[in-house]
């Protein structure tokens, strides 16, 4: 069978010395991970092997040994294979820089650093219980993770023992990123303590009544801050992330945080340069009287012959004296408030700096407020609408004999026996010659209102679909996952979706020497592993439950979901 060695490329100039690793259970290999150079004393070995496995759970001991030849060092080979009878194992391991005549060994080159700093994906934590066996290469990077205390101690320590591993040449830290480590504890428990606070505040009883949770659930601007505050809690906890996607799922919401401030006073730089904020409150007044003037000439053109269509004209009279009451109420509200508007829109610009998601979202209710007309004419005319297609839905039924049950939640026959003498028999007739009045005054009525319902219709996807627009990049800047892709572009071997092997060394009488290197996770697979789940703004129904319900006239975004038939 042969036998499968992960090699560090580190330790491929290293001294001569011993093989320290770990045989993969189940598997015919074994990861090399240091080699411990001569002299030593296989006591200290023992002891300091021993120390690792309590510390990493990692079951480390001497595979082998290493040769480096050397002037002067003619009988290492020899001492070194001597101490099999030390390091007892099953299979003792002779490594030689050399190439020796074995021809039923592989040995697998591998970058330590990398391999140790990657995660292989699918993700399976360690610990994690799964019905799945481990593959054996999902082991070789499990085993290099868990290895790191054994990396602390290198060839040019004060000690007793010297080591090659990746870290020999050269230790990687920052200064700078080991003081922020020490300040994030404070920090996080005093931003936990402002949370507490907040909570404590949201407590109060008058914020959990009915009418100020259903204002608050419909308010762009509450539910962004809801959303902040989870979040909040989840990034500066004081408790370390156990697994790998929590550390994810905490640094791409802490980076999606910073880019959402920095976007944010970006917004304000430029809102408060040049007079911007005067500019804008000058200009929306006139933009309010512009609109409501084109609705006034809309609702004019329906009230004569639009596209000379004959219109019910009581109807049409009444319909639009109503929705003109509207406009004109609407435009003295708007005239009212006219010189408060420009302190409203400074204020509410230093929203900014809390982030450009907040900013957006107060955007999406400010244009809620001022489109509010525009959503009571939809409201109106759907609900006219609606009425008149379920009572025509309901007396064509009628005339069919059918019926609908409200219990069973569906139509059942209904027939009639005209034999039989009793009062249900009697009121037949006459309930069929209301019914056929009812249903010839509904249908000539019909398209007038259904004229009046497919204008303000249009004019509600309007709003709708810049609304759409709004949540989506509040929903883009919070779950997009920055920080995995920063990785995925700056260090792409820290997110791997598997490796690929090439050949070194291949000649007939010698081990195969191969080089794994690391492929790189897709940025589609990262944006879709790491994305950080937000509240729904989609639509939940489909593109044909959306247009059922502007045929019947149903409310496309109701306030409240409507789950039973009525009739």
């Amino acid at each position: 069978m042969v036998l499968k060695i992960f090699f560090p490329q580190c330790c491929n100039t290293a001294d001569s010395g011993l093989l320290v690793g770990h045989w993969i259970p189940g598997h015919n290999s074994a990861v090399v991970l240091a080699v411990i150079h001569y002299p030593f004393i296989p006591g200290q070995v023992k002891k300091y092997l021993s120390e690792l496995q309590s510390q990493t759970q990692v079951d480390l001991t001497v595979l082998g040994s290493w040769s480096m030849p050397k002037e002067g060092q003619e009988g290492m080979d020899s001492f070194l294979k001597d101490l099999s009878t030390i390091f007892p194992q099953k299979c003792w391991l002779q490594l030689s820089r050399e190439i020796g005549k074995r021809d039923k060994i592989i040995l697998i080159h591998y970058d330590q650093r990398k391999v140790m700093l990657s995660q292989l994906h699918p993700v399976q934590d360690v610990g994690q219980k799964s019905d799945i066996e481990p593959s054996e290469l999902r082991l070789v990077f499990q085993t290099v993770a868990q290895s790191q205390p054994l990396f602390f101690l290198d060839k040019y320590d004060d000690g007793p023992l010297k080591l090659t591993h990746w870290q020999s040449e050269g230790r990687e830290a920052s200064i700078i990123a080991e003081l922020l480590k020490q300040a994030s504890v404070p920090v996080c428990i005093f931003l936990t303590w402002l949370l507490s606070l907040w909570h404590w505040f949201c407590s109060f009883r008058i914020l959990h009544l009915h009418p100020v949770l259903f204002i608050s659930s419909k308010l762009s601007t509450c539910v962004q801050s809801g959303y902040r505050t989870v979040h909040f809690k989840t990034v500066f906890s004081p408790k370390k992330a156990a697994t790998h996607m929590e550390f994810m799922r905490k640094a791409n919401i802490f980076v999606s945080f910073l880019l959402d401030i920095a976007l944010g006073l970006l917004l304000i730089s430029w809102l408060y340069r040049e007079n911007r904020i005067s500019k804008l409150a000058d200009t929306l007044v006139p933009v309010a009287d512009r609109v409501a003037k084109e609705l006034q000439e809309l609702l004019e053109w329906l009230m004569g012959a639009p596209a000379g269509l004959k219109m019910n004209r009581a109807l049409d009279q009444v319909l639009g004296r109503f929705f003109l009451y509207h406009i004109h109420l609407w435009s003295s509200y708007i005239h009212l408030m006219s010189p408060f508007i420009e302190r409203i829109l400074w204020y509410v610009g230093l929203s900014a700096c809390l982030g450009l998601t907040f900013a957006l979202s107060v955007l999406s209710d400010i244009v809620a407020l001022l489109t509010f007309h525009i959503y009571c004419f939809y409201v109106y005319g759907a609900r006219l609408y609606c009425l008149k297609i379920y009572g025509l839905s309901s007396l064509w039924r009628l005339f069919r004999g059918k019926k609908w049950n409200v219990l069973r939640q569906r139509v059942d026959s209904c027939s009639y026996d005209l034999d039989q003498n009793t009062a249900d028999t009697a009121l037949f007739p006459l309930q069929l010659f209301i019914g056929t009045l009812l249903f010839t005054i509904l249908l000539f009525l019909l398209p007038t209102t259904a004229l009046y319902y497919l204008v303000f219709t249009l004019l509600r996807l309007v709003v709708v679909l810049f609304q759409g627009v709004i949540h989506l990049s509040v929903d883009f800047i919070n779950s997009f996952a920055l920080f995995a892709i920063g990785q995925r572009i700056c260090r792409p071997y820290r997110l791997a979706e598997g490796v690929k092997f090439k050949v070194l060394c291949q000649e007939p009488g010698t081990p195969l020497h191969l080089m794994m290197e690391i492929n790189p996770l897709k940025c589609s697979s990262v944006l879709r592993c790491y994305r950080t789940p937000t509240y729904s703004c989609y639509p939940k129904d489909s593109w044909a439950a959306l247009c059922k319900k502007l045929f019947v006239g149903e409310l496309i975004y109701p306030w409240k979901q409507k789950t039973d038939k009525t009739d």
